[in-house]
């Protein structure tokens, strides 16, 4: 198998594992939403320094944390990955899993916008198009429904805001993510100390909810590992279309597993961003196969002179 084929199969498995986690959190909605966002940051955190201390690099933590600039990128990364991964595990389990899957479909066209404002990367005509579509979507469910969808809107751009921030890190996602839960543990113990001192833990009553508040860990680290190698095997054009996998999945189980409500104006909207999600896919495949072609160009031109 050549390295693009392993990249796409272990990107693939990245997005799966991504798309079908409501399945997993659904099993812990007898456990609070906090107290499962702090086991998945503390078995997070055992998971990586593991994998970190088997391959010798447990000191990159540390220095990706040596300056005081790129000690506070990672403090608001981790902020904003809290911020993702708190209200991911509420709305599954309280059943707002198809919140969860537009959220996610936003994304890369909330990710457009903040390359656009903040990095002044330039959009063409189809990808404002895309963007277009997408807040025309936002607007259908509001008008609809009688209120935004504001648990797709924070999800988006926390996860939006976080990409942003990790743009601007020298390091890999795994030492970075492990430097992120490293700052949001002591935050976790404090949690689970204040629970067990109010209404107990519900850790360690019964074998089956400890084990899966432990399967956190590798359920959070195995598909950041898979996609960190996928990343260095494939082009980023290839990379965005393989994660819509992950939202596909999610209204899947939204739909079909959940049974989750679905009426006329959830279908509307979808079908806006299903389409400026198609739109900016086109967009992202002819920017790709420009640039191999200047490249060709460029490598050609030098073999010449």
């Amino acid at each position: 198998m050549s390295g693009a084929a392993r990249g796409v199969a272990a990107m693939v498995a990245a997005c799966t594992i991504w798309g079908l986690s409501p399945m997993y959190y659904k099993m812990l909605s007898h456990v609070p939403a906090m107290e499962v966002l702090s086991h998945r940051m503390i078995w997070s955190l055992a998971f990586f320094g593991v994998v970190l201390a088997a391959q010798g690099r447990l000191r990159e933590v540390t220095r990706s944390m040596n300056t005081s600039r790129s000690f506070g990128l990672v403090a608001v990364a981790s902020l904003m990955i809290a911020a993702n991964w708190a209200l991911f595990i509420w709305s599954v389990q309280t059943g707002r899993t198809t919140q969860t899957s537009l959220g996610y479909y936003i994304y890369p066209l909330v990710a457009v916008v903040i390359g656009r404002l903040v990095f002044g990367e330039r959009l063409g005509a189809v990808q404002w198009t895309a963007v277009c579509l997408a807040t025309v979507a936002v607007m259908v469910l509001t008008l609809g429904l009688g209120t935004a969808p504001w648990i797709a809107l924070i999800l988006a751009l926390t996860f939006g805001l976080y990409g942003m921030i990790k743009k601007q890190l020298d390091v890999g996602p795994v030492v970075s993510v492990t430097a992120e839960v490293l700052l949001l543990v002591p935050v976790a113990g404090f949690i689970l100390l204040q629970t067990y001192h109010n209404t107990g833990t519900v850790f360690g009553e019964d074998m089956r909810t400890m084990a899966l508040l432990i399967f956190a860990g590798p359920i959070t680290a195995v598909p950041l590992i898979l996609f960190s190698f996928a990343a260095r095997r494939l082009a980023m054009t290839t990379i965005g279309l393989l994660q819509y996998i992950n939202p596909t999945l999610q209204f899947a189980c939204a739909v079909f597993v959940f049974s989750e409500p679905f009426g006329q104006w959830h279908l509307v909207a979808f079908v806006l961003i299903w389409t400026a999600l198609a739109f900016y896919s086109v967009s992202a495949l002819r920017q790709d196969s420009a640039r191999r072609r200047a490249v060709r160009a460029a490598a050609a031109s030098g073999t010449v002179l």
